[in-house]
């Protein structure tokens, strides 16, 4: 947050403080501590310890250090993307958001904690106000892995009302929440009781709905606020990227027939992990005669001499940006068959194609209907998309093949600080196997600039 934040000077604490007696300071034995004393001795020690203060260790840096990637300024970016979340309420006349979806309170905190158990446990959540201060609900006890955070001005117990957490106590909870955040748009001032959620079920409506609050669609406001990054979330996304491609060079050394699709897929896993990445979102690897449709996940299948083994990252790495990269590697020491190599130059050119089209004022529209397709006997087997924006993860833009555009397309307009995906599946309908090739790649002022950099096999590449 910025520095003339009138919210600012709120103890990050405050949802927490408690009075408690003196006590002797651990690292200071003999001397005793105020309770304010207490509680910034304690804030400074969780700060320290906490993941992303601690960095992502010697294997990570060392690697960038050899691509001479900068280290991003995450004080900076933080300050960006509320910038970025604030201006689209105001935009739309909203007083604030509150975000449920882990991604969404990523972006506006840079808070973590148990993220995918969050995606279906609903107990952390957070508040922007437009001309207000940024609240976070954290877990049971979980506040110290926020103190290290300038951004976010006070943390609270969340209120959960979901089943699990909640019982038959739900709709009570779910009142008290509501009257909660009414109690929070109060203190913004002002008259306007217009916000924003991201995932939110009836029973939230209605209950916000008796303080006279209004909700408006939170996923358009986060979508359209982290569509552009800045200069250092590029930089965090850079080494988000070197980490990936790293691990799935290990992944390609380790390859070879005999071993299964877990075997392999368990590579990309611990690398990541090694590397300080987070998680990966799907199971897609297969081999041989499971690439082709696409979509397997990944199983207990030996690969084979000769197998062609295809994958896509969907890898959330250092920073929490996702690197979506996609490779097909020809396994074992067999030459590659005609059809093989056949289906490969057809993924490389398509890519090579719509690569070409990327710039900034280009609509969804003209990629959709302009983009190098599919042959009539691959369209079958059409990936769901030619280009998808990512950031975070997969996020917006969605750009459908012409054929799914009545039913899936929208339009809108490349800009420059965009990332986006460029994707191809080929896999003739009823065919033995398939080819996924996918790049990630940063929308700039003139053009495009690859951000993937992981070569291709050079014994199916035409190039």
């Amino acid at each position: 947050m910025d520095a003339a934040s009138p919210f600012k000077g709120a103890a990050p604490f405050s949802g927490r403080r408690r009075k408690i007696a003196p006590f002797v300071l651990p690292d200071h034995p003999g001397e005793t501590a105020s309770h304010e004393a207490l509680a910034h001795y304690a804030m400074e020690k969780a700060a320290s310890l906490n993941q992303h203060v601690i960095g992502y260790g010697a294997l990570a840096e060392g690697e960038w250090a050899a691509r001479s990637l900068d280290a991003p300024d995450m004080n900076a970016a933080r300050r960006y993307r509320l910038r970025r979340i604030r201006a689209e309420l105001a935009k739309r006349d909203l007083a604030g958001i509150v975000v449920y979806d882990p991604l969404n309170v990523r972006y506006a905190t840079d808070s973590t904690d148990m993220q995918l158990w969050c995606t279906h446990n609903a107990v952390r959540y957070a508040f922007v106000g437009t001309d207000g201060p940024v609240i976070l609900w954290d877990f049971h006890n979980c506040e110290h892995l926020s103190w290290h955070l300038d951004c976010v001005d006070e943390i609270r117990h969340g209120t959960h009302w979901f089943y699990y957490e909640a019982g038959d106590e739900g709709s009570a909870r779910a009142k008290n929440w509501a009257a909660e955040i009414a109690d929070v748009l109060q203190s913004c001032g002002g008259d306007r009781t217009r916000i924003a959620a991201d995932q939110i079920n009836p029973r939230g409506v209605a209950a916000l709905a008796t303080h006279g609050i209004d909700v408006f669609d939170g996923q358009e406001v986060m979508e359209h606020a982290r569509k552009v990054k800045c200069a250092e979330e590029l930089k965090a996304m850079r080494r988000a990227i070197a980490s990936c491609e790293a691990a799935m060079q290990v992944m390609e050394d380790a390859l070879q027939p005999g071993m299964t699709e877990n075997d392999l897929w368990a590579i990309l896993h611990a690398e990541n992990i090694r590397r300080g990445g987070e998680w990966i979102e799907t199971r897609l690897l297969s081999s041989g005669p499971r690439t082709n449709p696409w979509f397997q996940e990944c199983s207990a299948r030996v690969i084979e001499d000769g197998d062609l083994v295809a994958f896509d990252t969907d890898l959330v790495g250092a920073y929490g940006y996702c690197c979506d990269i996609s490779r097909t590697w020809l396994a074992g020491a067999k030459r590659p068959t005609n059809e093989q190599r056949t289906l490969y130059a057809m993924a490389e050119e398509q890519i090579a194609a719509n690569i070409e089209m990327l710039a900034p004022g280009r609509t969804f529209r003209e990629l959709s209907h302009m983009g190098a397709s599919l042959p009539g006997d691959y369209l079958p087997n059409r990936y769901s998309v030619l280009f998808h924006g990512v950031g975070l993860c997969d996020e917006y833009p969605s750009v459908p093949y012409p054929e799914d555009w009545e039913s899936a397309g929208y339009d809108g307009v490349l800009e420059p600080g965009m990332v986006v995906c460029v994707e191809s599946y080929v896999g003739r309908h009823g065919g033995h196997e398939g080819v996924k090739l996918e790049e990630q790649l940063l929308i700039t002022e003139t053009g495009y600039e690859h951000l993937s950099l992981y070569p291709r096999d050079a014994r199916l590449s035409a190039g």
